[in-house]
């Protein structure tokens, strides 16, 4: 169980990746729940099977199905596969800012030698009010670059003659303007109004 719980941890990174995420998350418990998992500790792997949820601090994973596998050199790749309507999703509170990234796809995979996410099939990644939406879509947390497409696997659907396209909805940065501050030491001289006279007084 050690061993599935450490590999877990790594599969928390499933979305950790992404841009600028709760540094803490990475120091608090795993905790998980599902209908079934399953741990092969000779082919490293493990499965976790229905209703699946993963809590580590403010990361939160949704999914059906979460397989979490670790090569030679001890890199670990997490795939959640479908969940609520056939998405996989999650959600992580990012660092030193109140706003969550939030995404969603049919399939998310994770590798953390390469420290790259790809959500794929109905793809939809926010961060604060930041969108992207495609068919495919890949985050490498190395570069902080985002790459999205209208296919599935990278390409362009228009290629195939279909009408799918890449959706972002990117929010200026720019500062509203603010009010000019008074300078110290001008002073604006004042012009009397012209003297009204008043009906009402007496001759």
């Amino acid at each position: 169980m050690k061993t599935l719980v450490r590999l877990l941890i790594c599969a928390a990174c499933l979305c950790a990746a992404t841009a600028h995420s709760e540094k803490a998350d990475r120091d608090k418990p795993v905790n998980l729940e599902a209908d079934r998992i399953t741990v092969d500790d000779v082919q490293k792997i493990q499965v976790l099977e229905g209703k699946v949820q993963l809590v580590q601090g403010t990361l939160l994973i949704r999914t059906d199905k979460l397989v979490v596998t670790q090569d030679a050199e001890g890199f670990q790749k997490g795939v959640a596969y479908g969940g609520e309507g056939g998405l996989a999703r999650f959600r992580q509170k990012r660092e030193a800012k109140a706003e969550y990234i939030d995404g969603e796809a049919d399939r998310i995979e994770y590798e953390s030698k390469a420290e790259k996410a790809q959500f794929f099939g109905r793809g939809v990644v926010k961060s604060g009010l930041d969108e992207v939406r495609g068919q495919y879509i890949s985050y490498d947390g190395k570069t902080e670059r985002y790459f999205a497409s209208s296919g599935p696997d990278g390409s362009s659907a228009a290629a195939a003659g279909k009408p799918d396209r890449v959706r972002a909805v990117i929010q200026s940065k720019t500062a509203p303007a603010t009010p000019a501050k008074p300078v110290k030491g001008v002073e604006i001289p004042l012009t009397p109004a012209p003297a009204i006279a008043n009906p009402r007084t007496e001759p």
